[in-house]
């Protein structure tokens, strides 16, 4: 139950952030916004360190396999094209969009057992399920 609530949680809070980035952008530039929500975020973690145990930042240099640090350089790139598709589509829309994206990417992840991710096996159910919400973006895009 906590983890389905943590994720109801971080999608409503992705779509307000991409709200408020793309407003953000508006008003300055896809780099200045970028930068800030970056650097933004840099702090928070910072500060949560100081509050939570301070465990050695050392353990990054000692982390297996190296491309697993490149998840900031995506979150950057993250925040570009959820700015950049909100601003082309609307937020509804490209959340829709995101989150297809998203499902696709993580069942080829789980299929293929990329990045340490337990291989899975194939299901038909979750293939439908995702023909079921492509098939409800057409819906919900449909204008007469």
């Amino acid at each position: 139950m906590w983890g389905i609530l943590v994720a109801l949680i971080s999608g409503a809070l992705m779509s307000i952030q991409g709200v408020f980035n793309t407003e953000l952008t508006k008003q300055s530039s896809l780099w200045v916004s970028t930068g800030w929500v970056q650097l933004s975020a840099f702090l928070v973690c910072i500060a949560a360190w100081f509050f939570t145990g301070r465990q050695s930042i050392l353990a990054l240099a000692e982390v297996e396999h190296k491309y697993i640090l490149l998840g900031g350089v995506i979150g950057a790139f993250i925040t570009i094209t959820v700015i950049q598709s909100m601003s082309a589509l609307g937020p509804a829309k490209a959340a829709m969009l995101i989150v297809v994206a998203q499902l696709a990417v993580a069942y080829l992840i789980e299929l293929m057992g990329l990045f340490g991710v337990e291989k899975a096996g194939f299901q038909w159910r979750k293939l439908i399920g995702m023909a079921i919400a492509i098939a409800g973006i057409v819906i919900f895009k449909w204008e007469k």
